[in-house]
């Protein structure tokens, strides 16, 4: 049997198409992740508000409250999840503002699952490294 790759990660998957809500779930928690789902922008926000995520896999076009907007407000904090933006615009423009409000990976859709999975994985692996050598470095006083 295989290792679960995101056991113990809190996973917010959001976007309004339920069949890509459902997917993206479903894919997370075979890899062992708790998956919880929201149809919109102000709902992200606030489940991030409240209790925030280790990772959100973001849609750019949301009803309520738009993908940057959204963005914006989840990641304007110390311990702000990772986020992962998924989006059908191609546009330079959206990926660069994306990365100005400090997205940590932008994939245009259709994104395989194997592939979102892979940098799912490879961001919380990464983020766990800085975390552990960080508290190497506050340690070594």
């Amino acid at each position: 049997m295989s290792e679960l790759r995101l056991e113990d990660v809190r996973v917010l998957v959001v976007d309004d198409e339920r069949d890509v809500r459902e997917s993206i779930s479903t894919a997370f928690e075979a890899e062992g992740a708790d998956v919880l789902a929201v149809d919109n922008g102000n709902a992200a926000v606030s489940v991030c508000a409240e209790d925030p995520p280790d990772l959100v896999i973001l849609d750019m076009m949301l009803p309520g409250r738009s993908g940057f907007l959204a963005l914006e407000k989840i990641k304007g904090r110390e311990d702000s999840p990772l986020v992962i933006m998924v989006t059908a615009n191609e546009g330079k423009r959206h990926q660069a503002y994306a990365e100005s409000l400090g997205v940590d990976a932008y994939m245009l859709k259709p994104v395989p699952l194997g592939r979102l999975l892979d940098k799912a994985v490879e961001l919380i692996d990464a983020d766990d490294a800085a975390a552990e050598e960080a508290e190497r470095e506050g340690t070594r006083h």
